[in-house]
C-alpha cells in the first residue's frame, strides 16, 4: 500500500517459487509474494469485500453473463474474488487452479475463505491443466507472481485455451498488465488472438481487464451489465456504474 501502516505479520512460508507473507493492517489482511509484493487485499469484516477497482472490474465481467452457473478462477490468490462470485453469482460449480499449495492453505486459515462445497480447489500450473479442466460459463485469468504477470499472459496457446474452455455464450475475464501507452499487455498478441473482438476495462491500479466472449457472434450488452450491477448494488456495498461506464473496444 502507498500510504504507512503499522503491519503485523501473522504468517510466513517458502515454498519452491520465494516467500509467501500474511499480513494483517487494521480491518485487513494481505497476501503478500516476495519483497511486500501485495498480491491480496481482504477486508477481515467481510472476505467476499472486493477493496481494488481491478477485482470489481473482474466481477463487471463476470456479469457479463446473464445466468453463470460454472466458474474457473486461473489463480486463486486470497479467494476473494471467487467468494465474491459465490455470493452473488447463481454459481453451481466453481474450479480454482493455484500453482502454490500453500495460499489456499493460508488464504482459508488467515484470509477468510470458506470452504464452499461448489468450490474445487486444484493445485498445480494453470497451463498444464487448463485441458483438465471443466468447461464454464466464466474463466478468469489472474496468474501473477512477485515480478510480475505469469507467462500463460502473454502465451497465446493458453490464451486460446482459455477462450476455447468456455461454453457457449461463456466470458473470458483477464486481469492483464497495461503498458505505458495504457493499452493491455501483448495487445498486438491479443488483437490477432481474438481478432479484435474484445473489450477492455482499464482500472486506477494500472491494469486492464480483458472482457473476452467465447466467439465472434457473441456481442457484450452494456446496458445489461449495467441493469445486473444495480440489482447487485446494495448487496455488494457498492456501485460498479463507473467502471461499466469506462469499458472500450478493443484497441
Amino acid at each position: 500500500m502507498a500510504m504507512d501502516r503499522e503491519e503485523r505479520r501473522l504468517a510466513r512460508v517458502e515454498d519452491a517459487y520465494g516467500v509467501i507473507s500474511v499480513y494483517e493492517v487494521e480491518d485487513y489482511r494481505f497476501l503478500e509474494f516476495g519483497d511486500a509484493i501485495e498480491q491480496s487485499c481482504t477486508f477481515t469484516a467481510d472476505p467476499s469485500w472486493l477493496e481494488y477497482d481491478y477485482t470489481r472490474a473482474m466481477l463487471v465481467g463476470a456479469l457479463c453473463h446473464p445466468h453463470p452457473e460454472s466458474a474457473l478462477f486461473l489463480g486463486l490468490g486470497a479467494g476473494t474474488l471467487t467468494q465474491a462470485c459465490l455470493k452473488f453469482l447463481p454459481l453451481e460449480d466453481v474450479e480454482a487452479i493455484e500453482l502454490r499449495a500453500d495460499v489456499p492453505r493460508l488464504a482459508m486459515e488467515y484470509l477468510g475463505l470458506d470452504d464452499d462445497p461448489r468450490l474445487y480447489v486444484r493445485i498445480g500450473d494453470a497451463l498444464e491443466l487448463l485441458p483438465t479442466a471443466e468447461k464454464a460459463d466464466l474463466i478468469f485469468v489472474d496468474l501473477y507472481t512477485d515480478y510480475g504477470p505469469g507467462v500463460g499472459h502473454l502465451a497465446w496457446g493458453f490464451l486460446e485455451k482459455c477462450q476455447q474452455q468456455l461454453n457457449p455464450g461463456g466470458w473470458l475475464v483477464i486481469n492483464q498488465w497495461a503498458a505505458d501507452d495504457g493499452r493491455p499487455l501483448g495487445a498486438a498478441l491479443l488483437r490477432g488472438l481474438y481478432h479484435r473482438h474484445y473489450w477492455e476495462l482499464p482500472v486506477k491500479e494500472g491494469n486492464v481487464i480483458l472482457l473476452v466472449p467465447a466467439d465472434l457472434e457473441q456481442s457484450l450488452d452494456q446496458d445489461a451489465v449495467g441493469d445486473r450491477a444495480a440489482a447487485l448494488a446494495t448487496r455488494l456495498g457498492y456501485s460498479l456504474e463507473y467502471l461499466i461506464k469506462a469499458i472500450r473496444p478493443a484497441s
